[in-house]
Order: structure tokens, then sequence, then C-alpha cells
């Protein structure tokens, strides 16, 4: 136990000390806040008013939809995107040889493996929870219509989405040896996976095949889950207004708080069954890829196992 303490400590400490990497990855999360809000809130505002024709809405009740729309995106997108990040510590020491040089001492291959895994969740997870602080600050002043209850389900769910997004990022750096590739890696996740959950933009505006061929993604589910604990109490706070229930109803389904797969709507425990699912699935298979028979090799860079 405590050889695991010490790896998953200086994973750690490998990834903060490096300022290449911490900085970009701590201050991402928050520019890309400053650009949702400055660049897309008015297309978000002018989308609920729309939405709301016809009927009074509130400027602060506009403002506090249309910011836990933003802060449910950038967080539903950080819990993947920064996992990637996070792992390239386990890349780097493939590249540098610092693997083979712990390979070598008593710690035994699996061990060191659950350190790298342990310590991308616990990077992740920081990162994303000092994204989700600067979207509830943002949310106190656009205007707060969260309760207790929203707050702590949004953390389960961001706390679901980070073993879901270290788990995929995880399985898929088992296979890179070369910073070249976990380079590729993530600009391909960076620039492809907020459109692909449904994080940039509502999977209410998609064709029909796309939008059924992209529920097939746990990703999705996640992001909706987030959408609904973050607008949810702002949306109900609308029939305070005089709105109809048919119109917040159709709300929630344009903006993804209420998920449809062919047609039918998508009950929360089954979002949560799905996102929890995924996450267990990629980490039973991140066992497998440590636990599958390998070649002997006086390079043990080639692979992961032991």
């Amino acid at each position: 136990m405590k050889e695991f303490s010490a790896l998953v400590r200086r994973h750690c400490s490998v990834f903060f000390k490096d300022k290449s990497v911490f900085f970009p990855s701590l201050i991402t999360p928050l520019i890309l806040l400053f650009l949702f809000i400055a660049f897309l809130g008015n297309v978000y505002r002018d989308s609920i008013r729309s939405v709301a024709a016809g009927f009074e809405i509130s400027d602060g009740l506009v403002e506090s939809i249309a910011g836990g729309w933003l802060v449910s995106s950038l967080v539903a997108v950080c819990a993947v995107t920064v996992a990637f990040t996070a792992n390239t510590v386990m890349v780097q020491d493939k590249v540098s040889g610092a693997r083979n040089d712990f390979l070598v001492s008593p710690v035994s291959g699996r061990l060191l493996a659950l350190s790298y895994f342990v310590s991308t969740y616990l990077v992740t997870a920081f990162m994303c929870f000092v994204a989700l602080g600067a979207g509830f600050i943002y949310l106190g002043i656009a205007g707060w219509h969260l309760s207790a209850a929203d707050v702590f389900l949004t953390v389960l769910d961001l706390l679901l989405m980070i073993l879901f997004g270290t788990a995929f990022s995880f399985a898929v750096c088992s296979f890179l040896h070369s910073q070249g590739g976990i380079a590729a890696v993530q600009a391909t996740v960076s620039s492809a996976y907020g459109f692909l959950c449904g994080a940039y933009m509502p999977l209410s505006n998609l064709a029909n095949w796309l939008r059924n061929l992209l529920m097939f993604l746990p990703g999705t589910y996640g992001t909706g889950l987030t959408h609904l604990h973050l607008m949810g109490g702002a949306m109900e706070a609308m029939r305070g207004e005089g709105i109809p229930i048919e119109v917040v109803q159709g709300m929630k389904e344009g903006f993804d708080c209420t998920l449809t797969f062919f047609g039918s709507a998508v009950p929360v425990w089954v979002c949560y069954t799905v996102l929890a699912a995924a996450g267990v699935a990629l980490l039973a298979l991140c066992v497998l890829l440590y636990l599958r028979p390998h070649r002997k090799s006086l390079d043990k860079n080639d692979s992961l196992m032991v």
C-alpha cells in the first residue's frame, strides 16, 4: 500500500510540476467558459426567448438557463478531454524509460498501472471541480436556481463522467508509445468530443438519424444529466412566471435536459445506468489489457503489463 500511495503521489506531482501541461490544463476550462459566455451566450439567450415566444420571461431567468447550459457543457467536455491530458504522465514515462525503471524494481506492473489510473482520476477530478467551481460562481452572478439536490446530483454526474473519461483515455493511451501519439489523440478528442456528446450543440438540432446514432455513445447521457441538473431548476422556475408546462417541457427537450431515443424519452435512471455501466466496462477492458498474455521482450516498453 505504501508503494501504491507513493506512486500515485509521484504521478500527480510530475503532472503538476510540468508547467507546460498543468497551467494550460487549468486555464483552458476557464477560457472556454469565458468564450462560451462572450460568443455563444447571446445565441442561447435568443433560443430561449424564441422557445418561450408569446410569454413574458425575465432576463434573470434567461441568464440562469443560458448559464446552466454553458456550465454543464463545459464540465461535460472537461471530464473527458482533461483525462487525456492527465494521461500524458503515463505516456511520457514510456518515452523516457521511467516506466522500465519502475518495472525492474519490486513494484508489479499491475500496481503501476493502477497507480496511473488513480492518479489520472484524481488530477482530472481536481481540474474539473475547479471548472465547476468557476461555473457555480458564474451561475451565482447570472441567477442561482439550484437546489441542494441539484448541486449534489451535479457532483455525482461529474464523478461518474470522470470515471468514464479516465477509463476511456486510459484504454486508448495504453496503446500509445510516443508524445506525438498522445498529442494527436488529444487534438482529435478535444475537437470532436464536444460535438459528439451534445455539449456544443443540442442534439435536438440534429437530424433524427444522427441524433439516434449519437445516443449510442455513453458520453451523451452524462452530458444530458449535467444539462438537467444545472438547468432544470431554472426551467421549473419558468412556471412561476406563468409559462405553461408544455412550453417548459418543450424547452427541456430542446436543450437536451430530456433525452429521446428513437422517439422515446430516456428516464434519468437509464442515463445513470448507461454512464456507470460504460465506466465499469471500460475499466474492465483496462484490466483485461493488463492481464492478457504478452510476448517476452527485453524492451518492456512494448507492453504496459508484466
